[in-house]
């Protein structure tokens, strides 16, 4: 997809100094949150909730633990979001040990509690590691999960995607053909796997173009709270992490403040040349944690709204 007279223009803009002055604020956001396993915990997602609130979220979404094993906790949180923090809420769900009743029981439950947004995800093995076998009474896919929710009810469906194709597919091919099909599901829009190349991410939208996918697909943006976390997770998703990552983080493991200032700065400056590059949706994988998240919309122009 050959860029617009304007998006070269605001790419120009984007290489001069300073990099993030003069953004109009005209970008959207959501952001994603687990659910928390003890009161503390709980106590800083709903500060990070309140926290993000004013900047207006398109919704905020709620993962599901591998095998539903956080279902109470997930469903609890999205309905407080919803309900409480007047965000509109967004709840995972997966495939993962459960048959296709219990999980449209689990779908027909959020409908009636007023949830119209599911994030349907195949999901992982619950052990973390091995070969994904889907349940024989279950939904073998996020395909099956997708067609089984638009029978229940018009769900708006957010699903996966994977710019630098997801472990299990046999190639970045397989990958588009497999995320097309999602959205001839029923899927309103693509969240990709968290990466740290914007090339990746434009390459992967052209690729989706080309394939006839017409369906938004959103940036995921993943704030680095440690990079050995990062590591970790990267390994586990496919996610290629850059040379020069490690050395920005490097002795900075008992400076905190000094790693999240080094982390606000790296994602800011990925989302701003996906900006740059006509992107102005992003989704903001948070940890329950605000401030990297908050400070990212600011520097890209987002402000609390009235």
């Amino acid at each position: 997809m050959s860029p617009t007279v304007d998006q070269m223009r605001e790419a120009q803009r984007a290489l001069e100094t300073p990099l993030f002055s003069g953004l109009p604020g005209d970008i959207e956001v959501s952001f994603e949150f687990f659910p928390p396993k003890t009161e503390k915990m709980g106590e800083t997602l709903w500060h990070a909730v309140e926290t993000l609130k004013p900047l207006g979220p398109r919704f905020a979404s709620v993962t599901y633990g591998a095998g539903g094993s956080t279902r109470e906790r997930t469903h609890q949180q999205v309905v407080r979001i919803q309900n409480e923090a007047g965000i509109p809420a967004a709840a995972h769900l997966t495939c993962v040990e459960a048959t296709r009743e219990e999980v449209d029981e689990v779908a027909r439950h959020y409908w009636e509690e007023g949830i119209r947004h599911i994030v349907a995800l195949r999901g992982d093995p619950p052990d973390g590691s091995g070969k994904y076998t889907p349940h024989p009474g279950g939904y073998a896919n996020a395909v099956e999960l997708i067609t089984g929710l638009k029978k229940i009810a018009d769900f708006e469906i957010s699903v996966a995607a994977y710019p630098e194709v997801h472990p299990d597919s046999p190639d970045a091919q397989a990958d588009i053909a497999n995320l097309k099909a999602k959205f001839d599901a029923g899927a309103t829009r693509a969240i990709t796997q968290f990466f740290f190349d914007p090339q990746c991410f434009f390459r992967f939208r052209d690729e989706a173009a080309r394939a006839g996918i017409e369906g938004e697909i959103v940036p995921g943006i993943m704030p680095v709270l440690s990079f050995a976390a990062v590591q970790r997770m990267s390994g586990l998703c496919g996610t290629a992490i850059p040379s020069w990552m490690e050395g920005l983080f490097e002795g900075l493991d008992d400076r905190p403040e000094a790693r999240q200032l080094v982390s606000a700065t790296i994602a800011a400056e990925l989302c701003r040349r996906l900006y740059a590059g006509g992107v102005r949706q992003f989704h903001f994988y948070t940890l329950n944690r605000a401030e990297l998240s908050y400070a990212i919309c600011h520097m890209l122009g987002l402000r609390p709204k009235a």
